[in-house]
């Protein structure tokens, strides 16, 4: 305890740091305050109780990554998402589009044409997405009939689109700016503090439950037991990763030697990160989405039972889904011929692999081998919040954090602020929060 009250002092002695870490906060509070900025013409008290029965839908898992805006028909109400679509987008146009994956090869000045693209599809995307906006606060209605948006019609939407996007540009350039200015991933930030700020009002029902004589304190001790090895479990299979040797040839330039050293490929457990989540689960929620559409319908309505997040149909075909999806992205994301090209080039080999295609089979092998059991832990994890939910009675917006996208982006970008704090501490010769060792942090959410 005493060493990490010191180390929370190093931190704001490193006059760098304390600014960075300081204006990060700042600019936190700002996108929390502004999903809290209704736009024109809603009522959010009629809009919130209409938007109950969205919860297990498309439009609660879009509302759980914007930390609650869209329940509040905010201006920051799409978030970060169509910064990340726009995103995912020209990842997969760099895989199948010749021309997009020539252009992300030509190092600073292709990420600068990639980057540039990625921002003008992002404000196409939110204009469109909130046109959508418009049309279902328009369209809905709360008791008695009372209609969300007092006024609908054509001014409402243009204002409805011209905020939203106006605010998905503003949270796009503060994400840019924690990433410059600040500490950690912007981006991955945002939709951290999005679902963080969900915590306090789901750990204050879960004590209402038990003061109201619900659930006895053991199982509510069971309970944060169970969450805490989670979180540890999500930390191991996060951190791990399989590391391949490689060895370069020494060589000569003039009268300097280079080569003769050993380095290593990190080939991580969990190579896709949560998009393998995010994309099924996306999936997941179209059948009830479609069925919300036709509430007097009875087939509709078994189809919407079937796809609930406390069915176990659910997380059968959730579970297989993302093993599916964690295998494809992660083909889309790591390339073993590239790499193996790559050594070549350099002089570097894998002891007792030949260079060139028989280097690009070894690594695709282990590869493949390793995220078998990576992609299995995220299907355990992702249908987790379905299984405590049915053993344990939880209310869902609690078991959320016991599983699926929540818990893992929390820990993904913990891990990788941590790890810049770390690398800021050692650098200037301080101790950082773990005894021995730097923290391996991620890229970000989804490689963002």
């Amino acid at each position: 305890m005493n060493k990490f009250i010191q180390t929370i002092q190093n931190i704001f002695k490193i006059e760098e740091l304390r600014d960075r870490i300081l204006f990060t906060l700042g600019i936190l509070i700002i996108v929390r305050i502004g999903a809290h900025i209704t736009l024109p013409g809603v009522n959010v008290e009629v809009l919130q109780a209409a938007m109950k029965s969205d919860a297990n839908n498309l439009f609660g898992l879009f509302d759980l990554f914007v930390g609650g805006a869209f329940s509040n028909a905010a201006i920051f109400a799409l978030g970060i998402m169509p910064y990340i679509t726009s995103s995912i987008i020209f990842q997969l146009a760099g895989v199948v589009i010749p021309e997009i994956q020539k252009i992300q090869k030509e190092g600073e000045e292709g990420r600068r044409k990639i980057n540039q693209w990625t921002r003008m599809l992002t404000v196409v995307i939110a204009i469109l997405q909130g046109w959508g906006v418009s049309i279902k606060l328009a369209s809905q209605q709360g008791a008695m009939g009372m209609p969300v948006v007092s006024d609908p019609g054509f001014l409402f939407a243009i204002s409805t689109m011209v905020l939203l996007a106006a605010g998905t540009v503003l949270m796009m350039w503060l994400g840019e700016q924690i990433t410059e200015r600040g500490i950690g991933n912007g981006i991955s930030l945002i939709i951290m503090i999005g679902i963080v700020a969900r915590l306090p009002q789901a750990l204050i029902n879960e004590w209402n439950t038990v003061v109201a004589g619900t659930r006895v304190w053991p199982i509510e001790l069971v309970i944060f037991v169970l969450l805490v090895f989670i979180i540890a479990s999500i930390v191991l299979v996060t951190q791990g990763a399989r590391r391949i040797p490689v060895q370069y040839a020494k060589r000569q330039v003039g009268k300097k030697v280079f080569g003769g050293t050993t380095q290593y490929i990190p080939l991580r457990v969990n190579t896709a990160g949560v998009m393998p989540i995010i994309f099924a689960q996306s999936l997941m929620f179209i059948p009830s989405t479609f069925a919300s559409f036709f509430p007097e319908s009875e087939f509709f309505n078994n189809i919407a039972r079937l796809f609930s997040h406390d069915s176990y149909f659910y997380a059968l075909v959730y579970g297989m889904m993302i093993i599916f999806f964690t295998y494809f992205y992660t083909a889309i994301v790591f390339n073993p011929k590239e790499i193996a090209d790559n050594m070549k080039k350099q002089g570097g080999f894998i002891p007792g692999i030949r260079p060139g295609l028989p280097t690009s089979e070894y690594i695709d092998a282990v590869l493949t081998r390793i995220t078998l059991p990576g992609s299995f832990f995220l299907a355990i994890i992702a249908v987790l919040p379905t299984f405590v939910t049915n053993i344990f009675g939880i209310d869902y917006n609690f078991a959320q954090f016991f599983g699926g996208t929540s818990i893992l982006i929390m820990v993904g970008v913990a891990l990788d602020t941590l790890q810049q704090v770390e690398s800021h501490l050692l650098m200037r010769h301080y101790d950082g929060f773990m005894k021995s060792g730097k923290i391996r942090g991620r890229a970000g959410v989804g490689g963002f």
